[in-house]
């Protein structure tokens, strides 16, 4: 079984083809990251016309580098939604093209589920576990009992840690995207310098804010003098930075061991404990988890940071595994802007 992917939700363009053993035969990924760079963020209409600039020729890079004419995939996999709906449009009426035109498959993935079995692509993992969904967008804990059927055990109530990390980064003027500058500057931080909330912490249930987090780091950095000031001094930006990313790995390893308990009372074992999305490529942030889990009893599995942040691998993936169960969709389906994992489930059971 060999499905082609295409990934186009958000600023990256990405075309991939992976078997149903789990091999990636292509991987391609092409970064807006300079067109967005001057307006500090992702900028919708200048992303969906780089996707339909670029979109085929990836996937025809794609596919010669995986060695293989479209006769030969059993599918073609595309991100349906959640994303800025314009790029998503883009992408998944290249694939309905391909689709139509070799008489394949046609498979409309949820982004957040490619991201949800990643950590299944090459690997033995065996269902349920519990996952941590961490990106620009989402924050969710997760218990993924199969393809398609996901509970959900806890949210954001407010902001995204990504968003938070993003809002961090241009305040300190530290450019974009924010994640990986954060964690830069704050290598070389003392995260004690600055007294910064952790909100939620200890509070029942198995929620998340980061919006009271975000304020306070704004009101520390105008009080050191380093607010929206690039020439601020360095060795407090990197203080403030190792600060805020210190209380995100407090707030997130809380909030996993709390649900890893739940879990464990749910499902009779601790995890293993998942962890996806672009901000689970960080290193500090990985390292809380691994001792969360270690603690409990379970584990810790992380894809490759290069599986982390957004790719068309695990769209292809998740096409696999959705392939498998049968699960393919009409050449009608509606690209969604908004498409929370829960709808999986019943629409798994319907007429999908």
């Amino acid at each position: 079984m060999t499905v082609l992917g295409i990934e186009t939700s958000c600023d990256e363009t990405a075309a991939a083809v992976v078997t149903g053993a789990g091999e990636i035969r292509a991987n391609l990924v092409l970064s807006q990251l300079d067109e967005h760079r001057p307006f500090g963020g992702v900028v919708p209409e200048i992303a969906a016309r780089s996707h339909l600039d670029h979109i085929d020729r990836l996937v025809e890079q794609a596919m010669a580098e995986a060695g293989l004419d479209f006769p030969e995939l059993d599918g073609v996999a595309v991100t349906a939604g959640p994303g800025l709906i314009g790029g998503v449009f883009v992408g998944v009426m290249t694939a309905k093209a391909i689709a139509l035109a070799w008489e394949l498959p046609f498979l409309a993935v949820n982004h957040l589920e490619g991201h949800a079995l990643t950590a299944r692509l090459g690997s033995d993992l065996a269902f349920p576990y519990l996952l941590l969904l961490v990106s620009g967008g989402h924050c969710q804990l997760l218990a993924v009992e199969g393809v398609g059927r996901y509970r959900r055990l806890g949210g954001t109530i407010d902001d995204a840690v990504g968003e938070a990390f993003d809002k961090t980064a241009k305040l300190l003027g530290l450019g974009y995207p924010g994640g990986p500058a954060v964690e830069r500057q704050a290598a070389g931080g003392d995260p004690e310098a600055f007294d910064l909330p952790r909100p939620m912490l200890g509070r029942a249930g198995l929620d998340f804010s980061f919006s009271g987090l975000k304020t306070a780091v704004r009101h520390a950095a105008d009080s050191a003098g380093l607010l929206d000031n690039p020439d601020g001094d360095p060795a407090r930006k990197a203080d403030l930075a190792a600060a805020f990313q210190t209380a995100v790995g407090d707030i997130l390893a809380e909030r996993c061991s709390k649900a890893l308990a739940v879990f464990a009372e749910d499902y009779g074992r601790p995890g293993p404990l998942v962890v996806a999305g672009g901000v689970a490529a960080n290193r500090h942030l990985r390292q809380r988890l691994d001792t969360v889990a270690q603690d409990i009893g379970s584990t810790l599995i992380a894809p490759p940071p290069a599986l982390c942040t957004d790719n068309a691998a695990m769209i292809a993936w998740a096409g696999v595994e959705r392939l498998r169960l049968g699960l393919t969709d009409p050449l009608d389906f509606a690209a969604r802007p908004r498409w929370p994992l829960e709808e999986l489930a019943a629409e798994a059971r319907g007429s999908r």
